[in-house]
C-alpha cells in the first residue's frame, strides 16, 4: 500500500474536500509547495491560487483557494481558506466575464480571483 496523506480543505462556511491522498501542490507565501506523505511539519499563509489534491485512488481534485492557512503534521493536511470553489462548481463564463470586468476597472485584487477561478477549471497550477 502507498503511502497517504489525510487532506480537509475547508472553507469558512463548509466542509470543501476530504479524503485520502499521495500529493497535494498549493501556494503559499513563500511559494508553491508540494505535500507528499512524510513531509515535515509545516505552517503557512495561503495565498490564491489553485489547490491540487492527488487523491489515493489515482483521481485529481482541483480547487480554487482564495486566501487562508495550511498546516501539516503526523501525515495529516488541512487547508483552511476564506474562499474555496471547486473546479467543477465554477461557472467559466462568469468567471471570464469578471476577468474582463475586473481588467476594464483595473482591480487587480479582482483580476487575482477570477483569473484563479479560470486556472483551476483548467488544472494549470
Amino acid at each position: 500500500m502507498a503511502a497517504e496523506l489525510h487532506v480537509e480543505l475547508v472553507a469558512a462556511d463548509r466542509s470543501v474536500w476530504s479524503g485520502e491522498a499521495t500529493l497535494v501542490i498549493a501556494r503559499t507565501a513563500s511559494g508553491d509547495i508540494g505535500v507528499m506523505p512524510g513531509h515535515q511539519p509545516l505552517l503557512g499563509v495561503l495565498e490564491s491560487g489553485p489547490v491540487t489534491i492527488r487523491t489515493s485512488d489515482g483521481g485529481t481534485v482541483v480547487a480554487a483557494v482564495h486566501g487562508g492557512f495550511v498546516s501539516f503534521a503526523d501525515d495529516k493536511l488541512s487547508l483552511l481558506a476564506e474562499i474555496v470553489e471547486l473546479s467543477d462548481e465554477i461557472d467559466v463564463q462568469r468567471a471570464e466575464r469578471a476577468l474582463e470586468r475586473a481588467k476594464s476597472e483595473t482591480d487587480a485584487a479582482a483580476e487575482r480571483r477570477a483569473d484563479v477561478r479560470l486556472r483551476a477549471v483548467a488544472g494549470v497550477h
